[in-house]
């Protein structure tokens, strides 16, 4: 009797645990599967510090092939091209096809470059820090930067969803540029389609507004919110200062030498214009067990999962799916196919509690929101030197768990037990 296949689509910071998780989970009941584009794991929480070289790019990824083999778990890095899901069939780049029983997607974003003109590394006129590729380049730009100092802006445009990167890279320059003494020769400016600084697509968590509004000041860091980018040119952006009902308030026509601009994200091409499948912008949908509604054998996890914002803001502003709360979603999917594979209903509900450090060089801010959307049973935000530290230490801590091929610890789920924290809903 032929056991069911289970593939996970995407190797990313999700996809790559929900492997080692989900094969646990199935004790050979089934045979699991990975379909990545690459064969690399890269740590994209380190991006930043990659683009300032406190990082090299090898220092952040792992081979995954060998790994994958020694837990038995299938592998491919030939990518996929499109998604079947009426006849369950994933079809590769290569022209091969692969069937399966349950679809794992965790395919993280497309990054919609191309949706604002002249922004992005590939023809545009601003650096990326969301692949480790792109990191690297930028940690070439920055290079060439520092020969010739002037203006920074760094940011998020409108439709992103993902805003504490772009708070500790702007962070991180600031430390860097005050470590070679050229720090007064660099006006920065942080450009945002948030709200109000620290609304991080999350309508804040704790006190994020006033402590990131303190840090940008304390660290000469201008900034403009509620910003609707224009266009960019070569050394120059346009802004557009959005009010409330959608006029545009103030015009900004801000030089730079540097610059940094988190895009928005949509749905890659694979599994995009799907009916019953993804949203407009090609986010996968799910119900309360991470599973899709028109065709359940489906999960979805991460980034390319569909979330409605947490409210109505002047500019369109994305919701983050953040690290634990992506590990939530894997937990749930495992405990949903164990249940599946032994003839039961799945029940599992991720609680989508969010953990996050953000890391400015020399400090940093960390906040618990439990759940991620509010309203919240825990919402606390701190800072402090310990934060730079803790993500040093957690970066460690996450390569070493993949390169391992273990998704969570004893001494992990032990951790977040005594603090209380949970991935699954109870």
């Amino acid at each position: 009797m032929n056991k069911p296949k289970i593939v996970v689509l995407g190797a990313g910071l999700g996809g790559t645990i929900a492997a080692y998780e989900i094969q646990a989970a199935a004790k050979g009941r089934a045979e699991v599967m990975m379909v990545s584009d690459s064969e690399t794991y890269s740590f994209i929480p380190s991006n930043p510090w990659v683009a300032v070289r406190w990082r090299e790019p090898e220092a952040i990824q792992v081979h995954l092939p060998p790994i994958f083999a020694k837990k038995k778990i299938g592998f491919t890095a030939v990518g996929a091209k499109r998604l079947h899901p009426t006849e369950k069939r994933l079809e590769l780049n290569d022209g091969s096809n692969i069937n399966y029983d349950y679809l794992v997607i965790a395919t993280g974003p497309e990054l919609a470059f191309d949706e604002i003109e002249g922004l992005g590394p590939h023809g545009g006129h601003t650096v990326s820090i969301c692949q480790t590729a792109h990191a690297s380049a930028a940690a070439d730009a920055f290079d060439r930067f520092i020969k010739n100092p002037g203006p920074i802006v760094v940011g998020a445009v409108q439709g992103a969803s993902c805003y504490g990167p772009a708070y500790e890279f702007a962070l991180i320059l600031d430390t860097e540029l005050r470590r070679r003494k050229i720090r007064d020769k660099v006006p920065m400016t942080f450009v945002t389609a948030e709200p109000y600084i620290g609304h991080l697509g999350l309508d804040g968590v704790g006190d994020t507004k006033g402590l990131l509004e303190s840090t940008l000041r304390e660290r000469h860091i201008k900034w403009v919110t509620n910003a609707r980018v224009a266009r960019v040119e070569a050394g120059m952006m346009h802004v557009e200062e959005i009010a409330e009902g959608g006029a545009v308030a103030k015009t900004h026509d801000l030089p730079f030498a540097f610059s940094m601009m988190l895009p928005a994200f949509r749905g890659v091409a694979a599994v995009r214009d799907i009916p019953g499948l993804t949203n407009p912008r090609g986010f996968i949908l799910i119900d309360k067990h991470q599973r899709n509604p028109v065709f359940p054998e489906i999960f979805a996890l991460g980034v390319c999962v569909a979330i409605p914002p947490t409210g109505p803001t002047p500019v369109p502003v994305g919701v983050p799916k953040t690290g634990f709360m992506i590990e939530s979603m894997v937990t749930a999917i495992a405990a949903n196919l164990d249940a599946i594979l032994g003839g039961k209903e799945p029940t599992a509900e991720a609680t989508w509690n969010a953990v996050c450090l953000a890391d400015f060089g020399d400090g940093g801010v960390a906040f618990v929101a439990q759940p991620q959307i509010p309203p919240r049973n825990v919402n606390w935000a701190g800072s402090g030197k310990w934060v730079h530290l803790a993500k040093i230490g957690f970066e460690k801590y996450f390569l070493r768990k993949v390169r391992k091929g273990e998704s969570e610890p004893f001494y992990e789920k032990l951790a977040l037990h005594v603090m209380g924290i949970k991935k699954l809903r109870f």
